[in-house]
């Protein structure tokens, strides 16, 4: 029986498949999908028993699901038909057996007609509707097709003297074409209009994962926050699943219901989950809703102890998957191993701990305390290939931002250990991706993003790093795109825009390397590392009252050796040299490894004739740690030039002059490097060649302020004046 051809009518409620619309006394119900097909089988057989087993193959095909899937959808139904599972009016459940429809059901034509009660069980063949020469000719002319009279192989011509019967013939059989189409293109427009809402819109097996809620104080947001994660990510490695970005707070508190979400985020569901955990015990709420409906899909408590925190993750994704999917033979078990990456729930928690530091800074005190955090979950699972993938992330990150040989050593080691444990882990090959990044070595770092780039826990960041790649090569449109694809993946990451922003400072973009730090910070306002570049880059430009601002909110939250650094370098532009000494001495107690610190601190000691004599030491140590730096990653333009410039301080000319070339000759971070190079030249007497760099700066757009605060410059006149240049903009 075509269910298509019939409306249905029960108590106060109507039923029409063809629109894939119930109505209640003519106000509309909302019902998912799957639930409107198991509907419409009941009604096809009003009256009679239907298997669970015949169920499943009407709604969900030859798929394998579960009987738990059949359950939560008569449930779904149940709550939006006003039955009740004790008592029911509607939907009887044959225990053993199946389900039954008990009400008295009318069969309506579609399109009108003579009802008829669904116990006379017609023939199929006495079902009216249009014959199939009609629905052709509709669907034809639907598509486009030319009118019988276009066809040169047909007269046009209707003879003089056709008899009645074959006029009636012809009215009975155009009144029977309009007829059908109209019913077809009825038919299509609201199934269209339906699937505009629920489908093309919001592809049916799709979620976005929610940030969960703690309940537990604010000593657990990193555990909850972690859970959260995680199950993003393992939902994400399920085939036919789309799911959404990671979701921020602020997103979910503008969007208070889950109609909202849906329709912000293009999603058919959502999971939300609060997460109380107390001592060894840990409670979790897990609901899943349509977004269309609003109604929940499921939704369970768990009260477990602690220890079986990795099950109860892997049971609410099993739950999700086989609510939107169906049993996916395999996933389960996939599912658990993404979810189970470790079974010493301690391990994990220091894990946790540690990537969220590693969350927070990227050049200051957190990222030692992670490293630490990895090492104590190593330390109680020693197999524990995640946190020693941490570890590797972690010093290759100090390697780059911090200029730290040791780091680099470091993360060769904890890179090589990662890989014995398990070659296959996406982290180990981004933080292998970023290291050789770091060394300038592109085509390895190009191998290991690519490899990863589709990865549901890496895609985002391995996106981010072929962009750099790409942006290193001079490719500026593969960059682009590249970066557009991290922001898609993640729009609302603000080290993604962190590291756009970067890219443009690479490039000389400032204006543009602002604005994206500003989006950054305001998406993560206690983010120590952010507020400290975005005052860099502010310091660039000459913005210093913006950068002593932004300074001073990361020392703040925490007094990082990057901060205090450049608060030194505001200071000794003001000219409080003695202010400029203390904060560069705070700076190198923080982080003594990093060689722009020991030469901020060696410009602040040269300023004052009291500690004159001690700049030559800072000095030293600079020129000492650039070039170990250097001999790690050789292709850094800037730190070249530092090095130049540290050699001419020290008395050594002819390799400042080397370096000097060196660095040019990279063509890179052209500004800086022209500067550097300027106060090179004229410490070695060539004034000219100076003048020429510090017009380059200019025109590269270095701030005046960082000009007229060197001494070199001021004595050769090489410095405009700032006031009346600002007056004259």
């Amino acid at each position: 029986m075509d269910a298509y051809a019939w409306t249905y009518r029960f108590a106060e409620i109507e039923v029409d498949p063809a629109a894939h619309r119930v109505t209640r006394q003519g106000i509309a119900l909302d019902l998912e999908p799957k639930a409107f097909a198991v509907l419409v089988a009941l009604l096809e057989h009003a009256g009679k028993a239907l298997s669970r087993d015949d169920l499943l193959d009407s709604v969900w095909g030859h798929r394998h699901v579960t009987p738990g899937v059949l359950n939560r959808v008569i449930g779904h139904l149940r709550k939006a038909l006003g039955d009740d599972a004790e008592n029911p009016r509607f939907i009887q459940t044959l225990h053993g057996v199946g389900y039954r429809f008990l009400a008295e059901v009318e069969r309506i034509p579609a399109g009108g007609g003579h009802t008829t009660p669904l116990a006379a069980s017609p023939n199929p063949a006495t079902v009216a509707g249009p014959p199939p020469v009609a629905q052709t000719a509709a669907l034809s002319a639907a598509a486009g097709g030319r009118r019988a009279t276009d066809n040169p192989t047909v007269s046009s011509e209707v003879p003089a003297r056709a008899s009645t019967k074959s006029r009636r013939r012809i009215a009975s059989f155009s009144l029977l074409l309009i007829f059908a189409l109209g019913v077809l293109m009825a038919g299509l427009v609201m199934t269209l209009d339906w699937r505009s809402d629920s489908q093309s819109a919001r592809p049916p097996a799709s979620i976005a994962v929610l940030p969960f809620t703690n309940l537990g104080g604010a000593d657990n947001d990193y555990f909850v926050a972690g859970l959260t994660e995680e199950m993003r990510s393992a939902l994400a490695g399920v085939v036919g699943l789309k799911v959404a970005a990671s979701i921020t707070t602020e997103v979910r508190r503008n969007s208070p219901d889950a109609k909202a979400l849906g329709a912000k985020l293009g999603v058919a569901t959502i999971l939300e989950a609060s997460v109380r955990r107390e001592g060894n015990q840990l409670r979790i709420n897990a609901r899943l809703s349509d977004t269309r409906t609003g109604f929940t899909l499921w939704s369970e408590s768990f009260d477990r102890r602690l220890l079986d925190v990795f099950d109860t993750q892997s049971r609410i994704a099993n739950e999700v998957v086989q609510a939107l999917l169906g049993v996916i033979p395999g996933e389960g078990l996939a599912l658990r191993k993404r979810l189970t990456p470790t079974r010493n729930v301690d391990a994990y928690d220091e894990y946790l701990q540690g990537m969220n530091l590693l969350s927070l800074a990227a050049a200051s005190e957190p990222t030692d305390q992670a490293i630490d955090r990895f090492h104590k979950a190593l330390e109680k699972d020693s197999g524990f290939a995640l946190a020693q993938a941490g570890i590797c992330a972690a010093e290759a990150r100090r390697f780059e931002s911090l200029h730290s040989v040791d780091a680099f050593q470091n993360a060769r080691v904890a890179c090589q250990r990662a890989l014995n444990m398990d070659a296959s882990l996406a982290e180990v090959h981004l933080a292998l991706g970023d290291l050789y990044f770091a060394q300038g070595q592109l085509d390895k770092a190009l191998t290991e993003y690519q490899g990863i780039e589709h990865a549901p826990s890496t895609m985002t960041f391995a996106s981010v790093g072929i962009a750099k790649v790409y942006a290193a090569r001079k490719d500026a449109r593969q960059a682009e795109m590249y970066f557009a694809k991290a922001l898609a993946a993640s729009p609302a990451d603000p080290l993604v825009y962190a590291e756009i922003g970067y890219q443009h400072y690479i490039d000389n973009e400032l204006d543009l390397a602002i604005g994206a730090y500003a989006k950054a910070v305001q998406l993560a306002p206690d983010n120590v590392d952010l507020w400290t570049t975005l005052g860099g880059l502010q310091m660039e430009v000459g913005d210093n009252a913006s950068a002593a601002k932004s300074l001073e909110r990361s020392v703040a939250i925490d007094p990082g050796y990057a901060a205090l650094t450049n608060l030194g370098l505001l200071q000794y532009q003001a000219g409080d040299f003695e202010a400029a000494v203390a904060s560069q001495r705070r700076a190198l107690e923080v982080n003594p490894t990093d060689f722009m610190a020991w030469a901020n601190l060696g410009m602040a000691l040269n300023a004052r004739p009291e500690t004159r004599a001690e700049a030559h030491e800072a000095y030293a140590q600079a020129a000492a740690r650039a070039q170990a730096y250097l001999e790690k990653k050789p292709d850094d333009a800037r730190s070249i030039a530092a090095l130049g410039l540290y050699r001419a301080i020290l008395g050594e000319p002819s390799k400042a002059r080397e370096l000097l070339a060196k660095a040019e000759a990279l063509g890179a971070q052209i500004g800086e490097v022209a500067l550097l190079n300027a106060e090179t030249l004229a410490l070695l007497g060539d004034s000219d060649a100076a003048r020429l760099r510090v017009e380059r700066a200019r025109r590269e757009g270095i701030a005046e302020t960082l000009i007229a605060s060197n001494p070199v410059f001021r004595r050769l006149n090489l410095v405009e004046d700032v006031s009346t240049k600002s007056q004259a903009k």
